[in-house]
């Protein structure tokens, strides 16, 4: 009876490791079974493709990439490599039909990166007004995210190119505000930071050396007032750099009989995409947010309130440090839509990746291959973008732990 109970015993010590490695075993071969049939689908289909072109005389290649282009665009840069870094240069009719696609993916990153970080602002502050103890700002809040997110994004594309920008003075009556912006037809001309002529490996240090301290003043490890502290310096190593024009230097627009020339440039394209992306992806950050700090529990504002702390404390130190870590994944599907979001540019002339390659289609016949690279590249786009904030939510874990 005791040698019956002990082998019992060691049965039961024995079984679970090995449940656990059959079902370890089972899952991995699931998986595998999957993977391979996917990749199988993919080559049948490419396969089919392949013969249906071949049965019609069209080959399938890539060379077009290499061609003169033959047309132009109103905007964008491609990367020239003379070195060991680029050089952004504008293109032209005989640029390649790569270089042409290059232009429209800049045109496409420079849209998103700008979208990415004015949305997140602009939809956090309304996320944060919806939730206000004031009458009035919280109704206001809400009416702006109600009508921004039951509005399609083309028709309020639309609006902004059609009813604003487009209404704005001409080019002879354009709207200059000090010194710092120009506003008009032509579109919006701001100040544009740059090296000075005399830029050199001193002048590169006092970069290096003001964003240093920038950067410092954001960490939170810091007391306030050494982040302060750190601002300040920062910010004066910036103006001691400007007011002797050893680095930094500010190209300044200039409003002329024929329009404005000099500074940053955003034509009228560019801003509307710009504007109607901000807009419509702060409506649903917003929401976002609102549900992220409803979500919190109720006792945390209401130990705040206990130790003193106002709702604007309550608000900064304990409610959105918390939201931020909640918000992450919900923020990289916007982000991910955000992005693709710029190719309504095509419907206003923005020569962004998907208007750039409809054109490049059109002059090659290279269809398939074009829109193979487009979703390849935007495949690509969205992987760093889930890539990025997944390192942030990571990262954010890690400091919290």
């Amino acid at each position: 009876m005791i040698e019956a109970n002990t082998k019992l015993e060691r049965a039961s010590l024995v079984t679970p490791p090995v449940k656990q490695h059959v079902a370890r075993v089972r899952y991995k071969l699931t998986h595998g079974a999957v993977v391979a049939a996917v990749i199988g689908l993919v080559i049948l289909v490419a396969l089919a493709i392949h013969q249906n072109l071949a049965s019609r005389g069209i080959d399938f290649s890539f060379a077009y990439l290499s061609a003169p282009s033959r047309f132009g665009i109103s905007e964008g840069l491609a990367p020239v490599w003379t070195g060991w870094a680029p050089i952004f240069e504008s293109v032209d009719a005989s640029s390649s039909n790569l270089a042409m696609l290059e232009a429209g993916l800049f045109n496409t990153l420079k849209v998103a990166l700008l979208a990415i970080t004015f949305s997140t602002l602009v939809g956090v502050g309304l996320g944060v007004l919806r939730l206000s103890t004031n009458w009035l700002l919280r109704n206001l809040a809400f009416a702006i995210g109600e009508f921004i997110r039951n509005t399609p994004i083309l028709i309020q594309l639309m609006f902004w190119y059609f009813a604003v920008l487009l209404q704005l003075p001409s080019y002879g009556s354009a709207t200059k505000v000090s010194k710092w912006f120009v506003v008009g037809q032509s579109g919006v001309f701001l100040p544009l930071p740059h090296l000075s002529d005399s830029a050199g490996p001193a002048s590169a240090l006092f970069v290096a050396v003001a964003i240093a301290f920038l950067s410092a003043a954001c960490l939170r490890r810091f007391p306030a007032r050494w982040r302060i502290a750190l601002l300040g310096v920062g910010l004066c190593v910036i103006g001691a750099s400007y007011a002797s024009g050893f680095g930094i230097n500010l190209d300044w627009p200039v409003l002329g009989r024929f329009g404005a020339t000099g500074g940053l440039h955003f034509t009228p394209e560019m801003s509307a995409i710009l504007i109607t992306i901000i807009v419509n992806s702060a409506g649903y950050i917003s929401e976002i947010v609102r549900g992220a700090i409803e979500g919190l529990p109720k006792g945390q504002w209401e130990a705040a309130a206990a130790l003193g702390l106002s709702r604007r404390d309550t608000m900064r130190d304990i409610v959105l440090p918390q939201v931020f870590r909640i918000i992450i994944p919900s923020l990289t599907n916007r982000y991910i839509s955000l992005t693709k979001d710029t190719s309504i540019g095509i419907a206003i002339g923005f020569p962004d990746l998907f208007s750039v390659s409809g054109t490049v289609a059109s002059q090659t016949g290279r269809d398939f291959e074009i829109f193979i690279v487009v979703m390849g590249v935007y495949l690509l786009l969205s992987w760093l973008i889930s890539g990025l904030t997944n390192f942030v939510n990571r990262w954010i874990a890690l400091e919290t732990a």
